[in-house]
Formats: C-alpha cells, sequence, structure tokens
C-alpha cells in the first residue's frame, strides 16, 4: 500500500515533464503573406475579388467554406497546432468583431494578417487584396492603439511569406518592363524592407518561407506563351525565377543575425521539400502530382475550384493539388511537418521547432 502514493507521485512528476517538455517560449504566432497562410482575410475585405468562399473549399476539415484556397488547414494553420494554440483569426474578421462590438478585445494567441493573391510589390491590388505592405500598416495600428503589448511581440513568431504572385505576374506578362534578375531584386529589396520593420517593432523570431515549384502548378503549365520543359512536365522558366528569388532570400536569412542582433531566423526551402514529394509520390501518400482535385478544363488547371462546370476527386489526399493554383491540405501538412522539425534540407539554420523554443 505504501507504494501507491509513491506511484502518484511519480505519474504527476512524469506529467509536469511532459508538460514543461511541450511548452514553448512562443505564445502567439503573427502570419504575414498570401494564400499559404490566409485564413480567409479576402472574405472579410470589402470588394475582394479574389475569394474562396464558397463550396467545396474547406470541405475536408472545416466541412464549410472559411476563405482559406485549399480544402482544409493551411501551412500557418498547421503550425499553430504545433504550438499547441487556438488558429489565428483574421485581421479583418476581428477588425469587424471589435467594430460591432461582438469581441471587446484582440485574441493573444496571435492574428494572421496574411492575404491570398498579394504580394510584395502592389500585384493584384485592383482586386482589393492586401499587399505586404498593407498588412504591415495594420499590424502597426494594432500596435500604436496598444492592442499588442511589446511583451507579446518578443515572445511571438512571425511567418513570412510572398513572392509567388509577383513572380506569376512577371510571366502573364508578354512584354515585361524588367529583366528576370532586375524583378528578383526589386522583390528581394521589399523583403528586406519588411525584415526591417518588423524587426523595429521588437520581432525576434521571423521564419521566412521561399517560394515552392510555381512552374508546376496546373495553372502555370498551361500557360501559353511559355514552354513546358518534357523532362520536368514543369515551366522551367518560371522555376528558373523563383530559384533566383529563393537563393537571394536564403542570403537574407543568413544575414540577419548580423544584421539584427537578437534576431532569430530560419529559411523554409519550400521548393526543396515540394519537389521531393514530386519526385516520390507514392511513399508520401499521393496518387496524382501534376493535375488539380478540383477544376475543369486539362489538368483541372482551367477554371477555379466551385465555379460552374468544375468537378472535385473522390479523395482529396491522393492529389499533391487542390486547385488550380494550390495545394491540398495533405501537402499543406507535409510542408508544416518538414518545416516544424526536418532537417537542413527542410528548414536551414534550424527549424521551426528549435526557432520557438530559443
Amino acid at each position: 500500500m505504501e507504494r501507491l502514493p509513491n506511484l502518484i507521485i511519480f505519474l504527476n512528476l512524469l506529467l509536469m515533464a511532459s508538460t514543461f517538455a511541450n511548452a514553448h517560449v512562443v505564445k502567439s504566432m503573427f502570419p504575414f503573406g498570401d494564400s499559404l497562410f490566409d485564413p480567409g482575410n479576402n472574405h472579410f475585405t470589402k470588394n475582394c475579388t479574389i475569394q474562396a468562399d464558397f463550396p467545396p473549399y474547406g470541405s475536408t476539415f472545416f466541412k464549410r467554406p472559411t476563405g482559406r484556397f485549399t480544402n482544409g488547414r493551411t501551412v500557418a494553420d498547421f503550425i499553430s497546432q504545433y504550438l499547441g494554440m487556438e488558429l489565428q483569426l483574421p485581421y479583418q474578421e476581428l477588425r469587424q468583431q471589435i467594430a460591432n462590438g461582438t469581441r471587446k478585445e484582440f485574441p493573444d494567441n496571435g492574428i494572421s494578417f496574411a492575404s491570398a493573391g498579394s504580394g510584395l510589390l502592389n500585384t493584384n491590388e485592383q482586386c482589393g487584396v492586401s499587399p505586404i505592405q498593407v498588412q504591415l500598416q495594420q499590424f502597426q495600428a494594432l500596435i500604436d492603439n496598444n492592442h499588442i503589448r511589446k511583451d507579446q511581440i518578443q515572445n511571438s513568431l512571425f511567418l513570412l511569406e510572398s513572392g509567388s504572385n509577383d513572380i506569376f505576374d512577371f510571366h502573364i506578362s508578354l512584354f515585361p518592363r524588367l529583366f528576370p534578375s532586375a524583378h528578383v531584386d526589386k522583390l528581394v529589396k521589399q523583403v528586406v524592407n519588411v525584415i526591417d520593420k518588423l524587426t523595429s517593432l521588437g520581432a525576434r523570431r521571423i521564419a521566412i518561407f521561399g517560394v515552392g515549384p510555381m512552374g508546376c502548378i496546373p495553372a502555370t503549365v498551361l500557360l501559353p506563351h511559355v514552354p513546358i520543359a518534357p523532362q520536368t512536365a514543369c515551366n522551367d522558366r518560371i522555376n528558373n525565377m523563383v530559384t533566383q528569388y529563393n537563393n537571394e532570400l536564403q542570403k537574407v536569412v543568413n544575414d540577419i543575425p548580423k544584421k539584427y542582433p537578437g534576431v532569430k531566423s530560419l529559411y523554409g526551402a519550400v521548393y526543396d521539400v515540394t519537389q521531393t514529394l514530386r519526385a516520390d509520390p507514392k511513399s508520401h501518400g499521393f496518387a496524382n502530382v501534376n493535375e488539380a482535385c478540383c477544376g475543369a478544363g486539362p489538368k483541372n488547371g482551367k477554371v477555379q475550384c466551385g465555379l460552374n462546370g468544375t468537378r472535385m476527386c473522390e479523395k482529396p489526399s491522393d492529389f499533391l493539388f487542390w486547385d488550380y493554383f494550390h495545394p491540398t491540405e495533405h501537402t499543406y501538412e507535409l510542408l508544416a511537418k518538414a518545416f516544424w522539425d526536418g532537417d537542413t534540407k527542410c528548414a536551414r539554420p534550424m527549424n521551426l521547432q528549435a526557432l520557438v523554443n530559443t
């Protein structure tokens, strides 16, 4: 009978140890970027025409459209879950709730400012999306009005992913005004400006994600004026620009510890991880890595999922792509997991798990 109290004490200590092991330094998260992270900001943005707020978006996980451009959770959602947090709500939804009195204050687990279709430049701004600069202004306004505390910022994880829409916009133009290298330089300068701003506001942990192999998505392989490489079945001209951009982005991340003392950062290799999935589909649970699960036309890449004439596959998790531009929840989960606890092929110089515990 004397052993029972000892056993209870041991179990309590084990539980406490487990709790501390899962307790991260980071208590909130602020995603900035485009559809890789957007939980529905566009839905709550007046006159925004880039939308995913209709079926069958969201059908696999949420059982309803949420404004996310996939069938379930995004990369940011999975990272939030790894941190043991509730999912970050869209800034635009929270702003409306505060204004109409249904919510008294902003949540303490962070806020998502990401806007699908947005870019580092003014790409798609005429469609009502919020470019990175506007997202930063929204964040700054919350700080200025004491809705976000300084200590919260210092103990938060900041996610930044942008550039894919800027690169796509460059390639749909028949007569681009810049050379590809000059366009990349323009994008990278904007990334540096974003980092300057976030660090000046107190950010100390920043995860910066590269652009994936855009030349392989259903919409881009159908572009009429850009040839497809037979060896890769991808638009290599677009992928070459993506690779150039990603290489410059890694240099920016490498310079962060020297330029911003006390700031820790990582580069999430979206391109590398996605190409690994494409190279060995079956071992990652995919049956199709070239066509979209939902859409119409060749590769289901001509019409946005959910619009008239589109069709949907029976099992979205079999597909790398959900619609003509965006991955499935299954793909997003594999990407998030790779960034969370993967090796330096996935995230460097450290993974997210290491970043949030330093």
